[in-house]
């Protein structure tokens, strides 16, 4: 059976911090709407859970945590009674196409917002000396609500205290006082939940729905369904990221490869986005802003300059900011395509040995959501018989940051290192199973192979490298496991079968997880990932990415292993004494060392989730945080002198040339960004280490052979 699966790298949810409007009558159109995400969901979601008053329970905490993310605003004497009155029947209420509840709730939200930002104004104005031992929480999305209004009001004098602070910290300020600003973003916030319309009222409470089926379900209103499309289709003049709306903020999902973002060096997956500026304007705080209004403002002309103020990945004081000048550009098809580099390494031993890294961003098809007219098989393929020309002794593919694509994709590109054979089992809702295999029956590539992954390699790419594993075809290096996505979405248009709405995109759409996958030996890739045979420290592997990260990630489990073939395939990995040579290597690694340290901290920091009202105690530890980024810096450039490696660029164009251009850089010469992908630090040079070893010990495997 050939079936095509498409699975997305991340969704774009809806969190904003967003808010209610009342008992109104739905409108017939957004009645049908609401029914038919109700009976798609229970008729089609994986889980096969039904609208009953378990789901409404989870619903209503959805929305109340999609509207108020940090647990500020509304009380748990608001939470128990709303708890009471539609906790048991607002799944019943979405499939019967009323949404008068969700609009209630809002009203009683909106209401509770009011109030609040009223104290809040005279808090700002207060008189503050910052000499306080007291402390705020950096993220209250785990805690309980506030008891009372009482504790509510000490929970606000002391959060109000913080932004203060922040702004005062803030060395990137805006022209007027911190005062100001934080007043200004009061009432941007208030009159944002003021402003909500009924249609986003619906579409806030209707992707909660789907939410609480599992973390990868969403419902897309019209302009976020087209903001999905244009992104698709990599066709946007912007920035070339990705976004989602979380905890107040826009954070950067994915930078696309090529744009402005990813070109600038400057920003990376998990920076927030808290402050725009057109030109030479002045800055927008978007703390709290929608994300389709956060798309607009970072939209724009080809050529035209946009400002970013960013809140870098995995600072955890919110006034360390920095600017980032883009400049908008269409993002090309080409810039997120295979690439490739040959790499002449000399080892300690003094004799070079070439190698080839393949670098793929996603596992891109030529045809359904991802039509960008190419194939991430057929290029690699393309990438690998010219590195086959070039006789690599070794090859590197590079699924950092890859969160997915076309499961096709990933197994027609299993194809090019197996001799045919399964590589992933596909469950449905109603239990059936299918294996997907290749049948090409001749790999491309049977050198020694190393896959390289992070927290952020998910889906497709697990599926790939999960299978190079259970062959035995590849060592696996990176992060202590992936992401850990094992389901497989669908996007269901609502629009084509109801004459109500004008056009395809007017009713939205529904995303919705319909399949799980397995690995050929049983186990999901589900929470779990695929866990690598060697690890390395990486600023990625922290407790802030993974699917157990995420609100009702669905289950790990297993299925029965299909036989495969391992004597055609399996190569010797040596993968104890890989492990123990790549550990004492780390370990005198001063740049591992500091990443290892800075993880560790920030863990540490997360765990804690609390910040200081102490001036003076904020600045001592961003003295510190300055004088370990100056360290940091002067062992990369020690780095630069030890590497005598040279580097040849292999894109698609130039897989027919004769010659190959040469890169400037060396394995240690470029200055990688704040915590953006290691292009060419430590992890570099450690995994085509570890290659360099499986190549010494294949020669010795043979010679002892021989």
């Amino acid at each position: 059976m050939n079936v095509k699966i498409v699975c997305f790298a991340a969704a774009l949810l809806l969190n904003t911090a967003l808010l209610f409007a009342g008992d109104k009558p739905n409108t017939a159109g957004s009645r049908q709407v609401a029914a038919d995400v109700g009976r798609l969901l229970e008729l089609g979601h994986y889980s096969g859970w039904k609208l009953g008053p378990e789901m409404s329970k989870r619903i209503l905490e959805t929305y109340l945590e999609d509207l108020d993310s940090q647990k500020v605003f509304l009380t748990q004497g608001d939470v128990n009674r709303l708890s009471a009155r539609y906790g048991s029947n607002i799944g019943k209420a979405v499939l019967l196409g009323d949404l008068g509840q969700a609009k209630a709730i809002y009203d009683i939200f909106k209401a509770r917002a009011e109030e609040r930002i009223v104290k809040v104004r005279s808090l700002i104005w207060k008189d503050y000396n910052f000499k306080s031992n007291r402390f705020v929480d950096l993220d209250r999305r785990k805690k309980r609500w506030p008891a009372n209004i009482e504790e509510s009001d000490s929970l606000w004098a002391d959060r109000v205290e913080g932004e203060l602070l922040q702004e005062r910290l803030n060395k990137i300020a805006a022209a007027d006082s911190g005062r100001k600003a934080v007043a200004r973003r009061y009432n941007e916030l208030l009159k944002d939940v003021e402003d909500r319309g009924e249609e986003d009222i619906d579409e806030t409470f209707l992707n909660a729905v789907a939410e609480s089926y599992d973390p990868h379900s969403e419902y897309m209103g019209q302009s976020n369904l087209e903001s999905f499309e244009i992104d698709m289709r990599l066709s946007l003049v912007g920035i070339g990221a990705e976004m989602r709306s979380e905890d107040g903020y826009v954070k950067i999902e994915r930078l696309v490869p090529g744009g402005p973002a990813a070109r600038s060096g400057k920003m990376s997956a998990g920076d927030r986005i808290v402050a725009i500026a057109q030109g030479e304007n002045s800055f927008v705080d978007t703390s709290n802003m929608t994300l389709d209004k956060v798309l607009e403002l970072m939209r724009g002309k080809k050529g035209t300059v946009v400002r970013l103020q960013v809140f870098p990945a995995g600072a955890t004081d919110p006034s360390k900011r920095r600017v980032v000048t883009l400049v908008r550009d269409t993002v090309k098809l080409t810039d997120g395509e295979a690439k490739a580099e040959i790499i002449d390494k000399v080892p300690p031993e003094g004799s070079i040995r070439r190698l080839g890294w393949i670098r793929l961003p996603s596992f891109y098809d030529d045809t359904g959501i991802f039509g960008l007219g190419k194939s991430a098989s057929r290029d690699v393929a393309a990438l690998l018989k010219r590195l086959n020309r070039d006789k690599v002794q070794g090859l590197v593919v590079d699924l950092r940051s890859n969160g997915g694509g076309s499961i096709d994709e990933a197994v027609k590109m299993t194809g090019l290192f197996i001799n045919q054979g399964p590589v992933v089992q596909v469950k449905d809702v109603d239990g059936n199973i299918d294996v997907l295999r290749d049948h090409e029956g001749k790999a491309l590539y049977t050198g020694p192979m190393i896959v390289l992954v992070d927290k952020l390699t998910a889906s497709a790419s697990e599926i790939f490298a999960a299978a190079m594993q259970d062959y035995g075809r590849a060592l696996i290096v990176g992060d202590s496991s992936t992401f850990g996505k094992g389901t497989v979405q669908t996007i269901r248009r609502l629009g084509r079968t109801m004459p109500l709405f004008g056009s395809s995109s007017a009713a939205g759409a529904l995303k919705l997880t319909v399949q799980k996958f397995y690995r050929v030996t049983g186990g999901s890739t589900q929470l779990r990932g695929v866990t690598p045979d060697v690890k390395l420290p990486s600023i990625t592997d922290n407790a802030e990415y993974g699917e157990s990260t995420l609100n009702y990630p669905l289950a790990y489990d297993e299925i029965e292993s299909v036989p495969i073939d391992l004597a055609g395939n399996r190569r010797e990995l040596f993968k104890d004494e890989l492990r123990r040579r790549s550990a004492v290597r780390v370990r005198h690694d001063p740049q591992f060392q500091d990443i290892a340290k800075g993880v560790q901290q920030l863990n540490e920091r997360l765990k804690n989730n609390r910040l200081s009202l102490n001036e003076t105690t904020r600045r001592t530890e961003r003295a510190k945080d300055i004088k370990q980024r100056e360290k940091e810096e002067a062992e990369r450039r020690n780095a630069e002198h030890a590497d005598q490696s040279k580097i040849y660029e292999l894109n698609l164009a130039h897989v027919n040339k004769r010659q190959l251009p040469r890169l400037a850089k060396t394995l240690a010469t470029a200055k990688p960004a704040p915590n953006a992908l290691d292009e060419s630090g430590p992890a570099k040079r450690e995994t085509l280490n570890i290659l360099s070893d499986i190549i010494g010990f294949s020669k010795s495997s043979r010679t002892v052979g021989r």
